[in-house]
């Protein structure tokens, strides 16, 4: 990968704790300025203001360690400056171009115990990030073991915001939209509106190190807190280490806050010589109908995972322009589900000729995927990753989905040191066996994609399943995850449900109760905004997950046909928290656009500036029918027919703008082709 930067480094101002020269370093616009303070005490502080608002008041910094003292009695001793404006490239992503301009200051003090912390803070135009840089050897020690974390964040102002509740062991909880002062705890990244000011607080570069929650001290004080150890401590380190970044991605308006790239610009490059073989790609499989219930992971009548099905999925995915097909319950050991948690990775069920599937993937040009369910048994996979991932190369396989619904062995917390060591133990050694990697129920994601780039998505968030035995996700569900989920990074939230009110399903004789009764259950879109979460909910590796039969035949599948995950270019061109969302994304020539509104019916104005000059385009327009007759649905609601679209088609400029208009839950999908 090629790539240019500048930078500039000033010489360090000794004996600043003596001096009067602000220790403050501001964004390259000037709109964000970080402060830092040292308390008399000793103790390190912060405080952030952004377009003229306090967003961030004081705020204490440092972390507790039980054999030294890490947070106090500290006086400054140097500052280092920096300008970077470095344009670097990425294999895939929302955008492949990047820029990484920031102003960087780093202040080095050393405490009383001789314990040096160098307080790393870079600001961005689009936020800040800041992290720990420790050096207790002075004190003789070669560990430390971590027993708090005294990092505040003490909002300026009450305002609005939007999180899930701290759990360290999930991520799949709704979304909550409240005042900030009435939050009692949150995972990250926690989004909120204060003011005219947008801001999410997040964390980048999560290695060896447990993950961040926050919890309410007082009215608009917030302190991390870190996921525990079986023991109550919460991290082991070396006496010289670093931590993740702390983040704050900051905006004048909410589609700012998708636009940022600050997550990514604090990770470190591609650690990867040869990247040659990760590739994004659309994919179809076997595992809606699992939790539909007219399908199961294990052999039987239903099973889902058969030779014969696989071979019919493969001539699906070669028919449609889809790269690859994913197979879920393949492998013995899912009758041990529930129970021991056991699977062997490496031999198929007797029904599952895993040899004659992977030839005949091969021959037809698609990716197989292989599934690895752990069912939290880390030890037990860690024991068997090498050599399965030894057998998945032989075959050619190189696309691999893992998940861990389950409890971890001896009180392990997925989201624990030990939990982030696993996660990351999993990435590299895919890496030498040139795995990709589909993380489900993982660490949260927070900008290794760009150090390590077979990690490609993830799911970590309530995704289709949950439609499909309970309650389900609103679209106002769907009209949050990109500002809040979606900010962290790509998401495999397995979109593109057709058959919204299950009727193929429920014409299924011998169909499970999967997880109670199923009956009321349906999708709460329409089947226009099922299309445009392809475009709305970013991910590399994008699923059209439904049966297939219920594409077979159906005009709007036209749209994943065309539709190319390979993206180049991205961009969120206009929406609100909660209420509705707007993406442009182009891969090669083609742009795509998706559009998605809550329950209130919305129409939005679109300028089409995005597309290329000089050059007319078809735009095939997937959208709601706003005369759909109203029906009662599965749950006894009135509402419109939510299966009703319709496809229109006509030639556009840049030039041109376009009317959006979405039903309630709706949305819209738009293709631009060149025209020849």
């Amino acid at each position: 990968m090629k790539f240019s930067h500048i930078l500039i480094v000033f010489a360090g101002l000794l004996c600043l704790s003596s001096c009067s020269r602000k220790l403050e370093v501001s964004s390259p616009d000037g709109e964000i300025t970080v402060r830092i303070g040292i308390s008399q005490s000793g103790t390190a502080n912060y405080q952030v203001q952004a377009y003229g608002q306090d967003v961030i008041g004081i705020s204490e910094l440092g972390l507790e360690a039980a054999e030294a003292d890490l947070s106090s009695s500290f006086t400054v001793e140097n500052v280092l400056r920096a300008k970077v404006d470095h344009r670097w490239e990425q294999p895939w992503g929302e955008n492949k171009q990047m820029l990484d301009k920031h102003n960087e200051m780093a202040v080095i003090m050393r405490n009383a115990a001789g314990v040096k912390l160098t307080l790393r803070v870079r600001a961005f135009d689009d936020g800040i990030g800041y992290r720990y840089e420790y050096d207790a050897t002075a004190s003789g020690l070669d560990s430390l073991t971590i027993i708090g974390d005294k990092t505040h964040f003490n909002f300026g102002q009450d305002g609005t915001c939007w999180s899930i509740g701290s759990y360290f062991s999930g991520y799949e909880l709704p979304y909550r939209e409240q005042a900030i002062s009435a939050t009692e705890n949150a995972n990250t990244p926690f989004t909120f509106k204060m003011g005219d000011v947008y801001g999410s607080i997040h964390e980048a570069a999560l290695y060896d190190f447990p993950e961040m929650n926050i919890y309410r001290q007082d009215s608009l004080c917030f302190k991390s807190e870190l996921a525990p150890r079986p023991d109550g401590t919460l991290a082991r380190v070396s006496a010289r280490f670093t931590t993740p970044w702390r983040t704050l991605q900051i905006a004048n308006n909410a589609v700012g806050l998708i636009n940022s790239s600050l997550i990514l610009n604090l990770n470190e490059p591609c650690a990867l010589e040869d990247i040659s073989w990760i590739r994004p790609q659309k994919y179809v499989g076997v595992w809606w109908g699992m939790h539909l219930g007219t399908q199961v992971w294990t052999m039987g009548p239903r099973h889902g995972a058969t030779t014969e099905n696989a071979l019919k999925h493969i001539d699906f995915a070669a028919e449609n322009n889809i790269q690859g097909v994913l197979f879920e319950g393949w492998n013995q050991g899912w009758e041990n589900w529930g129970g021991s948690q056991h699977f062997d990775y490496c031999e198929p069920y007797d029904d599952f000729d895993l040899e004659k599937i992977a030839a005949y993937a091969k021959q037809k040009g698609i990716s197989l995927w292989m599934h690895n369910e752990t069912g939290g048994s880390i030890f037990e996979y860690e024991a068997a990753m090498e050599d399965a991932f030894a057998k998945y190369q032989s075959l050619g396989i190189h696309y691999l989905k893992t998940g861990y619904a389950g409890g971890m062995p001896n009180g392990i917390r997925h989201h624990s040191q030990r939990g982030v060591q696993h996660y990351q133990k999993v990435v590299e050694k895919a890496a030498e066996y040139k795995i990709a990697i589909d993380a489900h129920e993982p660490i949260k994601e927070t900008g290794i994609r760009r150090t390590w780039p077979n990690m490609m998505t993830r799911e970590g968030a309530r995704g289709m399943e949950w439609n499909a035995w309970s309650e389900g996700n609103s679209s106002t569900h769907l009209c949050t995850l990109p500002y809040t989920r979606l900010l962290s990074g790509p998401m495999d939230y397995t979109p593109g449900v057709f058959d919204i009110y299950y009727k193929a399903a429920c014409a299924t004789p011998g169909r499970a109760a999967w997880n109670g009764d199923n009956s009321k259950t349906f999708i709460k879109t329409t089947l226009a905004r099922q299309i445009a979460n392809w475009v709305l909910i970013y991910s590399p590796l994008q699923m059209a997950c439904d049966l297939i039969e219920n594409y077979e035949g159906h005009p709007a599948f036209q749209f994943f046909r065309d539709f190319d995950a390979d993206c180049d270019w991205s961009e969120a061109i206009a929406g609100e928290i909660g209420d509705y969302i707007v993406i442009a994304r182009r891969a090669g020539e083609s742009f795509f656009l998706g559009a998605g509104t809550n329950n209130e019916p919305r129409t939005v104005t679109v300028a089409l500036d995005f597309l290329k000059p000089g050059i007319s385009y078809e735009a095939t327009i997937y959208a709601d029918d706003l005369n759909a007759p109203v029906i009662t649905q599965p749950d006894g609601t009135q509402a419109q027919d939510k299966t009703f679209y319709k496809i229109e088609k006509r030639v556009v400029t840049c030039d041109d703008t376009l009317e959006i208009s979405m039903a309630a839950d709706g949305g819209q999908a738009i293709s631009f082709v060149p025209v020849q």
